[in-house]
């Protein structure tokens, strides 16, 4: 019996902890569909001074994401904190650097879906969640969203919507996750998973 796991992509950044509360989540939901296994990945900050530059390897939490990663996966969840309504400059960057795989098709027909976290309740969550997603249709990407059938969608006061879960973590980032936030971000890992494995059949 092949006993081999379908690797799920789940690439985020994290400034201060909640954008990876949301992947870790996430993960939970791949990792919740038999077949499956979530790999966390994460990349590496910028900075305006030029002699600065991250390790090589983290000194802690997630290894930094490799093209390898791409050309491996089944499926993406891809995650970053807002700024300013957009991703955040990190993320950014990283995919700035994606054009041979652009151009390869690496990613072209998986399915992928996104997550946020904000500091104030209407800090642009939807909007992140919209500017990630244009890079991966670009890559040829199946985007994947929260459908009503969830029913936290409708009771929610802290985070999640149709296009992708989200947390709002507050000004010093130390709103607790609650459970329709969690709900919403392990059924978008389930139903990420669900849909890899689905596409492995055709």
């Amino acid at each position: 019996m092949n006993t081999k796991q379908l690797p799920i992509l789940v690439l985020f950044y994290s400034r201060h902890g909640s954008t990876r509360q949301l992947a870790q989540l996430i993960a939970q939901g791949i990792e919740s569909v038999n077949g499956c296994e979530a790999r966390i990945r994460t990349v590496p900050a910028v900075s305006t001074v030029i002699e600065a530059s991250e390790p090589a390897i983290p000194n802690d939490g997630a290894p930094y994401v490799e093209l390898s990663d791409f050309k491996e996966c089944a499926g993406l969840a891809l995650g970053s904190p807002t700024r300013f309504g957009n991703m955040a400059s990190a993320m950014k960057y990283f995919w700035d650097g994606t054009a041979a795989d652009w151009v390869s098709g690496t990613l072209c027909g998986k399915p992928a879906c996104v997550f946020t976290s904000t500091g104030s309740l209407h800090g642009g969550q939807e909007s992140t969640l919209l500017s990630m997603m244009l890079p991966l249709m670009h890559h040829g990407m199946l985007i994947l969203g929260l459908p009503y059938t969830n029913p936290e969608l409708m009771r929610t006061k802290s985070g999640g919507s149709p296009y992708g879960a989200t947390h709002w973590s507050g000004l010093d980032g130390k709103l607790p996750i609650t459970d329709d936030t969690r709900a919403l971000a392990i059924a978008l890992g389930k139903r990420l998973a669900q849909t890899a494995l689905q596409l492995q059949k055709t």
